[in-house]
């Protein structure tokens, strides 16, 4: 199959395999280098996906879900589960059962199903808690309090909404009195515990914690305690219930305090920075969220920082601006002393906040350093949003934070309606209080899971499915995830439990170790089922069940597993796997990263190239791994390996992003995309190489995280003339309002927003173009066949060629 087909394959069931057939034991499995594993998108737009009223049948043995691979007995009235063989008896409610009688799970094409879990259920409003930094400059707390005030208009009016500012101190704003507007200061050079806080916040209020507010929901009448809830979600037994409120009851409280907001009025010493106690502000708020937002209760915390922070816990660098902010080198070479205990610092806040099911966005604006290469587990594992810009005031602060915040209740548009000059910014569906889990055949382990989600206990590991060496967060077939988008997509990595016999072919399937060897050596697929539950914006929980199958073949049968092989998958699982290495071991640095990146390439030509030994000129790859060595280049000198020119909150931004995408958005990311505009036809695809510059050319470059169009010498010439100005040149016109429109089109339809650079050829800011060409020709390459010809542009660096990194990969893939 071509990779026009995984695509559409994915776009029925929302899953993308690395192989579509697998080697039917544990050491033909490992020869194929390339990982097992799945890109799964669990909310992945479908069309005509049944939502049925009713919670699923599930098997008594392993709990996956009815499925139309389920083999039924309609006279007993049973099933057999396909995961674990197990028989179990349908529901009373099922009795009418028939082979013209079937339920919606049972539908050979619905594989993907949406179950409403407890339609009854009364789901509280969402939570909004923002926390705002005030060391920044006037003009800086004036656009991010403009932009509070609009998420005012954006938010449900029924949603719950917080205030906390923080500096030197930290300041919980009151907004249910607004005669009488108060805050409770917490020092930030303090350590404050969990209990401290919630001390403090419910001093004077005569108890009644969530445990009592729990406790009388209990023992209230279900038609009260609906009436009350809808009258007056939060009473004064919530000890939080004077700093999270209904936005209908305090909108003109929070926009006055908000008002009157102004900067820090501890101003730093000379030669110093600004005190600023992020650690103690996140701490207070996660504290918070747990007394007004009990587990289960959809609440997002969005901190606004324009800073590092300096004061108290989770402080990642001291006041004096003589001290550096600590960079890759430093943290490799165990130079930051800060960065470990800072890290631990956050560490411990996400894990409260993902105990809970609550998330932490963070909008980072600042030119410095804010500390997010600490804080990122925050964000990654409760699934938030994080975005880096400049200031509060750039476009890519202002739009991210519309389509976050823009009405969770509003429909989205079909591709159709949205044109490609449309400016209308699409905001996104966020799902929160996920879980998601993963069902699988006997002969399939669960390695882990690389995405934005949290590790739980609850592994059901009686059943042998948790693999023994973990990728990712590992030990377990069930994952937290406290926010979760359209996009949001985890990599599954799985591991084959068969272990082929000695003298066995390599057609055979092995011993059955549950008893059952006919059914077994039978049996030529596996199957996968993934769950995800959570509740959406409506506040309606649902259910997503996928399931899916793949089919076993033999390890020694290469050509059918390189006709299984799905490049553009295998690339973003190698991305993930290979980002997560570098985050847990410190060893992995930069070079490191490429040499791993390398075998796995050399590894896996080896096995499914066609050569003979030491002839280079004989090595060839199948079609399905034409542009695998290619992703492979590109990911060597992508922002996610090499480290070199970014800071240490630019590569935990980059790969926070990485691991929560879907394949199509990582593969931009990995190896952008550039297209020509020119007067010779309509827009084109062209090579991402430096033989594609041209001075009649505008070349518009996709590198998600930025978006640039750069325009040749000759058409910048004209430009500057206003040639595009004058009637007879409309066609010039048209020209150059193409690839703006095209990039104003990416721009709103992407979060978080990248950056627009617009640039012309030999400019200052061409290099954001050129930093992502293949180096065909370079100033140590003037006999090179691209060289200077038709005005192609040269590259000044010593990294090789794609060309070069060919010849290299044939010549070690034949080697003995």
């Amino acid at each position: 199959m071509t990779t026009t087909s995984w695509s559409d394959l994915e776009n029925k069931d929302g899953v993308r395999f690395s192989l579509n057939a697998w080697p039917d034991d544990r050491q033909s499995a490992q020869k194929c280098v390339v990982p097992l594993g799945a890109l799964v998108t669990p909310l992945k737009h479908i069309e005509d996906v049944p939502v049925v009223p009713y919670e699923p049948v599930r098997c008594k043995a392993c709990a996956a879900c009815l499925n139309p691979y389920a083999q039924i007995d309609f006279n007993s009235k049973l099933f057999v589960c396909p995961f674990c063989h197990a028989r179990n008896n349908f529901p009373p409610h099922y009795a009418g059962i028939t082979e013209q009688n079937l339920p919606a799970e049972l539908f050979p094409n619905y594989l993907v199903i949406d179950y409403t879990i407890n339609p009854n259920k009364v789901t509280p409003p969402p939570a909004y808690l923002f926390l705002v930094d005030v060391c920044v400059s006037d003009e800086e707390l004036a656009s991010l309090k403009a932009s509070l005030t609009q998420a005012l208009s954006l938010l449900p009016e029924d949603s719950l909404v917080g205030l906390i500012s923080f500096g030197t101190h930290v300041h919980v704003h009151e907004l249910q009195f607004a005669d009488c507007p108060k805050s409770y200061v917490f020092r930030g050079g303090k350590e404050h515990t969990s209990a401290q806080i919630r001390d403090q916040l419910t001093f004077s209020r005569g108890g009644g914690g969530p445990q009592q507010q729990q406790y009388q929901s209990q023992n209230q009448n279900p038609n009260t305690q609906q009436q009350q809830q809808q009258q007056q979600p939060y009473q004064q037994t919530n000890p939080a219930s004077s700093f999270l409120v209904p936005l209908s009851e305090c909108e003109f409280t929070f926009s006055a305090i908000l008002e009157e907001l102004a900067r820090d009025p501890f101003a730093p010493l000379p030669q110093s920075r600004h005190n600023r106690a992020t650690g103690t502000a996140l701490a207070v708020a996660s504290t918070l969220l747990s007394l007004g937002c009990p587990s289960g209760h959809p609440a997002r915390a969005c901190l606004f920082v324009g800073g590092p922070c300096t004061e108290g816990p989770g402080n990642i660098v001291p006041k004096a601006l003589e001290n550096a902010t600590r960079s890759h080198k430093d943290i490799a070479q165990d130079k930051a002393p800060l960065f470990t205990k800072a890290k631990k610092k956050y560490d411990a806040i996400a894990t409260q906040l993902c105990a809970n099911g609550h998330s932490l966005d963070v909008f980072a604006c600042a030119l410095d350093q804010v500390g997010l290469a600490e804080m990122k587990g925050c964000a990654q594992k409760t699934g938030g949003a994080v975005v880096l810009a400049e200031s509060f005031s750039h476009v890519v602060f202002k739009k991210s934070f519309v389509k976050l915040y823009g009405s969770q209740n509003k429909p989205e548009p079909s591709p159709e309606s949205v044109s490609s000059s449309s400016d209308e910014v699409t905001p996104l569906k966020v799902h929160s209080n996920g879980i998601f889990e993963v069902i699988t055949s006997r002969d399939v382990k669960v390695a882990g899971c690389v995405g934005p989600c949290a590790a739980l206990d609850t592994a059901r590991r009686h059943l042998g499915n948790v693999a023994d060496v973990s990728i990712g967060y590992g030990g377990t077939t069930a994952w937290k995830m406290c926010a979760l988008t359209r996009n949001t997509t985890l990599a599954v990595f799985f591991e084959v439990a068969k272990e082929k016999p000695d003298g066995a072919s390599g057609g055979g399937y092995g011993q059955n170790p549950y008893g059952q060897q006919q059914q077994y050596q039978s049996a030529p697929q596996f199957f996968l089922q993934f769950h995800c539950t959570s509740t959406l914006p409506t506040g309606e929980t649902r259910l997503r069940v996928i399931t899916t199958t793949r089919r076993w073949t033999s390890g020694q049968n290469i050509p059918e597993i390189s006709m299984g092989f799905d490049q553009e998958a295998a690339a973003v699982l190698i991305a993930r796997q290979l980002t997560w290495k570098m985050e847990q071991d410190d060893e992995m640095d930069g070079p490191a990263a490429t040499r791993w990146l390398d075998r796995k390439l050399i590894g896996a030509c080896q096995r499914f190239g066609e050569y003979r030994k030491e002839d280079p000129h004989s090595f060839q790859l199948a079609p399905q791994f034409s542009l695998f060595p290619q992703f492979m280049f590109n990911l060597r000198r992508s922002q996610f390996v090499q480290v070199f020119n970014n800071s240490p909150d630019e590569t935990a931004y980059f790969r926070v992003v990485l691991w929560r995408e879907n394949v199509l958005n990582s593969l931009v990311m990995i190896q952008p995309t550039l297209t020509a505009y020119s007067f010779n036809g309509p827009p084109e695809p062209v090579l991402l190489d430096v033989c594609s510059v041209a001075p009649d050319r505008i070349l518009l470059l996709d590198a998600y995280f930025s978006v640039v169009v750069f325009h040749g010498s000759t058409i910048a010439q004209w430009r500057k003339a206003k040639y595009q100005e004058q009637e007879e040149h409309k066609a010039f016109a048209e020209l150059l309002k193409m690839p703006q429109e095209d990039a104003n089109y990416i721009l709103n339809q992407r979060f978080p927003v990248p950056r627009l650079v617009d640039c012309d050829q030999n400019g200052s800011q061409a290099r954001f173009l050129l930093a992502k060409l293949n180096p065909s020709a370079t100033h140590n390459s003037q006999g090179s066949p691209y060289g200077h010809a038709g005005g192609s542009d040269v590259i000044f660096t010593d990294d090789v060629s794609l060309q070069v990194f060919m010849e290299h990969l044939k010549r070690l893939s034949v080697s003995a």
